[in-house]
């Protein structure tokens, strides 16, 4: 997330809703052609890969987006989300390569804010993403339990906690525009537990899915 006193996106004239859209649009196809490959793209993994992208990076880059803006704003300062339409446009490039980049826009803002207002705005985003994760492990077992075995829900519910996991900790990064400088400038302990977290969240619990969601289908199932 960044500011940026121009004044072009604060004139009312910038629209979130379809900046927001762009943005959804644009990450879902990239995602979806980096999970399905490039050669799928007229097949029905293609389709499949496509809805669950829509799902994962509709929740994960748009809510991520809004918690900045919702926290600015009741912050009282003046922020709008707007797309990277060309950074957008390279990352599905860049998907048919099988890399996937996420540069969907960020929220501008300005506004006198205190340095623990600023944090907070930036920390926003990051959590969002760790909670959206939290909770795509915890819907899988609830899913199967109400009979919906399907692997596209396997499918959506890993992709969700990978996801959303790596994409609260890539924002967390604490250098130049990222989040994390934010966070970082403004409370010490709050970025660390924050990060540690995130890299549970990224690299321990992916590997561990099946016994985590087998102990709370056993759970859930008392």
């Amino acid at each position: 997330m960044f500011s940026t006193p121009d004044e072009a996106i604060f004139s009312g004239k910038n629209n979130d809703n379809l900046e927001l859209l762009l943005a959804w649009a644009g990450t879902t196809v990239a995602y979806a052609i980096v999970q399905a490959g490039a050669a799928n793209l007229l097949s029905g993994i293609f389709v499949q890969a496509l809805a669950i992208s829509g799902v994962v990076c509709g929740l994960g880059f748009v809510f991520h987006e809004l918690a900045h803006r919702i926290v600015a704003r009741h912050y009282g300062a003046q922020a709008h989300f707007v797309a990277d339409k060309r950074w957008l446009g390279m990352s599905i490039l860049i998907a048919f390569a099988g890399f996937f980049i996420a540069a969907p826009g960020a929220v501008w803002h300005r506004g006198r804010l205190t340095l623990q207002q600023g944090g907070l705005i930036a920390l926003a985003g990051p959590v969002t993403n760790l909670v959206l994760a939290v909770l795509f492990i915890f819907l899988l077992p609830v899913l199967v339990l109400a009979n919906q075995r399907e692997d596209w829900v396997v499918s959506l519910c890993v992709t969700g906690v990978r996801l959303n996991a790596w994409l609260g900790l890539f924002n967390m990064i604490p250098a130049g525009p990222f989040d994390g400088a934010k966070v970082l400038a403004w409370n010490k302990v709050v970025f660390g537990v924050t990060v540690a977290v995130a890299f549970v969240l990224t690299f321990v619990i992916p590997s561990n899915l099946a016994a985590i969601w087998g102990a709370l289908l056993g759970l859930f199932g008392n």
